[in-house]
């Protein structure tokens, strides 16, 4: 059965972070309305975590209430894909390559999951997963889908280089919507550099993060994250700290760790990973282990749904004051006890 209205709604979670900027210019290509889920709220979290078990991680909760926040808004049409393997033998989570089956099970009602599957350890690569995606819509020309992947890859590359240079998310996006590539002049100099170690949906949804660019800010602090790093700078990371590629989200952690501990410019690092993730739990023991090597002090944060925003500022707080006292404290006889390593749950 083809679906006529060519009206599909994407959830403002997980995948929506790393290729929101690549798929929405290939629907708009097509002539699709996208209908876009509501900025995560306290009730996008306790609606999603309301109909999954308690030990499922936060993004999967906070993805749920986005599926939910689209039905509420008469969505019909709900992009649901399974990104199993980016690249032969690198893979993503279960509960991503599972995410259209999970959805299906826990969430109840009158829609249809728009879904196809990428595994490229499987053969089934990018140009065979934007064609499953379209079929049910009736879309089967192979150039009209051609033309609007190429189309996707320019707003996208537009995307990566404005983000690389530390243009805000929601500005690059807007940016690149508009056919512009805006490029940041001279970004004013801080005392503290700190490389924010996390994933896109971990940082970039300000609900979920607390809104931690701005909390960092404030504190007169300088920050920089995986994004803003090339692929090469990326993979010279994992190089540093002796790892072999095997998840598809190992570069925003991994990679930029190990790019940014020998870097001179980094004074600390900070990571935020949701409690319950498995793949970032391992990730995080290696990078600790590696952090003494360079006298990086590093703050390890776990959030989930029930994080207070006070006990994460406080923590945040603390771990600059530290930097400035180090900071302060070098190449002078002032003896200041540093402490290497912070691992707090914010739970």
């Amino acid at each position: 059965m083809v679906i006529k209205e060519k009206v599909i709604g994407i959830p403002r979670a997980l995948i929506y972070y790393n290729y929101i900027a690549f798929l929405s210019a290939f629907f708009e290509n097509l002539g699709f309305e996208i209908v876009y889920s509501d900025y995560t709220t306290k009730k996008t979290l306790s609606e999603g975590a309301s109909l999954v078990v308690t030990e499922t991680c936060l993004p999967i909760k906070v993805y749920v209430g986005h599926v939910l926040n689209l039905l509420e808004k008469g969505v019909k049409n709900i992009f649901v894909p399974s990104i199993q393997s980016i690249a032969p033998k690198i893979y993503n989570c279960s509960k991503i390559r599972g995410l259209p089956d999970l959805i299906r099970n826990v969430v109840k009602g009158d829609y249809k999951i728009i879904e196809a599957t990428l595994d490229k350890s499987q053969g089934i690569g990018l140009r065979q997963f934007l064609t499953d995606i379209v079929k049910p819509f009736g879309i089967k020309d192979p150039n009209k889908i051609e033309e609007a992947m190429k189309a996707a890859f320019v707003h996208y590359n537009n995307f990566k280089v404005m983000i690389q240079n530390r243009i805000p998310f929601e500005k690059a996006l807007s940016y690149a919507k508009q056919g512009k590539v805006v490029i940041n002049g001279d970004i004013p100099k801080k005392d503290i550099n700190i490389a924010l170690l996390a994933h896109g949906y971990n940082i970039y949804d300000k609900k979920v993060c607390m809104d931690v660019f701005k909390k960092l800010d404030s504190l007169g602090v300088s920050v920089l994250s995986a994004y803003n790093l090339t692929d090469e700078q990326l993979k010279d990371g994992l190089h540093t700290l002796g790892v072999d590629l095997y998840w598809a989200n190992q570069y925003e952690m991994s990679g930029a760790a190990g790019y940014f501990l020998r870097s001179p410019l980094i004074d600390g690092i900070v990571t935020i990973t949701a409690f319950g993730c498995g793949p970032d739990s391992l990730m995080i023991e290696d990078i600790k282990r590696k952090t003494k090597n360079f006298n990086k002090p590093i703050l390890n944060l776990t959030i989930d749904e029930h994080t207070g925003e006070a006990g994460f500022v406080t923590r945040l707080e603390a771990f600059c004051d530290m930097l400035y006292r180090k900071k302060r404290a070098k190449g002078s006889e002032e003896e200041i006890e540093l402490v290497e390593d912070y691992t707090i749950n914010l739970r």
